[in-house]
Formats: C-alpha cells, sequence, structure tokens
C-alpha cells in the first residue's frame, strides 16, 4: 500500500455547486434563481411564519398558562426502577442515583412516583416522594427519608425594593 496513492471511496466527497460559470454548467446566467422577484435578491427569504401579511397562525391562537416563576424542577424517578437497579437493603440518595445514571441532582429536586412494584428492602432519602411511592416502599420493608428542598433563588432585581434603590 502506498500513501501517496490513497483515493476517497466514491460518493464520499461531494462536489461543490458552483454557480453563474456560464451556460454549459447549468447554473449560468441568473445562477438558479429565475428572474427578478424578492427570492432572486440577496437576503431575499421571508421570516418562518410569515403569511404574506396575514395575520400569522401564532397570533390569530390565544395565549394559554403562565410560567411559574418560583417553580422548582424535578427529576421523576418510579419504584420499578429503583426495584431494577438497586439490591435489597441498598440506599436510594441523590448520589446513588446520580451514580446509577438515573437523576442528576444538580438539575432539580429528586421526586420519587409509585408505578410498578417493588418487592426489595429500601431506604430512599430524596426531595419528593408521592404518596403512593411511599405506601409501596414502606409495604416492601423500606423507609422513606425526605430531605430539605432549597428555595429558588429570586432575580437580583427583585431583591431589592425601588425606593430603596434610589437612595443607594
Amino acid at each position: 500500500m502506498d500513501l501517496s496513492r490513497l483515493k476517497s471511496s466514491p460518493g464520499a466527497r461531494k462536489t461543490r455547486k458552483r454557480v453563474g460559470r456560464g451556460p454549459g454548467s447549468g447554473l449560468g446566467k441568473t445562477s438558479g434563481k429565475g428572474h427578478k422577484g424578492q427570492r432572486a435578491r440577496s437576503g431575499g427569504t421571508k421570516r418562518p411564519g410569515f403569511e404574506g401579511g396575514q395575520t400569522t397562525l401564532s397570533r390569530r391562537l390565544p395565549k394559554r398558562g403562565f410560567y411559574h416563576e418560583n417553580r422548582i424542577p424535578s427529576t421523576i424517578v418510579n419504584v420499578d426502577t429503583l426495584g431494577k437497579v438497586f439490591d435489597d437493603g441498598a440506599e436510594v440518595s441523590p448520589e446513588s442515583l446520580e451514580a446509577k445514571g438515573l437523576a442528576d441532582p444538580k438539575k432539580g429536586v429528586i421526586k420519587i412516583l409509585g408505578r410498578g412494584e417493588l418487592n426489595k428492602k429500601l431506604k430512599v432519602v430524596a426531595g419528593r416522594v408521592s404518596l403512593g411511592a411511599r405506601q409501596k416502599i414502606e409495604a416492601a420493608g423500606g423507609t422513606v427519608e425526605i430531605i430539605a428542598v432549597a428555595a429558588p433563588r429570586k432575580r437580583a432585581a427583585a431583591a431589592k425594593p425601588k425606593s430603596e434603590a434610589k437612595e443607594a
């Protein structure tokens, strides 16, 4: 094998489309853009959702819901998953869930939900546990401990009232 004679596989390198290089190329003169009009010009594209001046769908439909400012995001883990991943008598904590790749404590509080069955005795330590999950864990002989959840941080602007901000 000679390294100076290496060639790419057929179809591995796509040839660049060169436009405006004569009539024989098939993309000469107007470069495949036709004659005049918005789409022939540079930057001649309409923004996404534009409907020719008609009120767009996004503005015709009503607004729904709201964003909860103090929402604490949670990662959900079900008891059937705990039963598959952990051994009998193990402690289920945010750190052990992160080690097993089930949840990331940095992304919010971990909540244990009650889907499925649990036949193993586990000591569960989590930020939130549903009533059904608690009943299943305790019925299997395990224990549940709730750890404190940190309150969401307020924005810096909301921390000081306007009257205090002007005086400072």
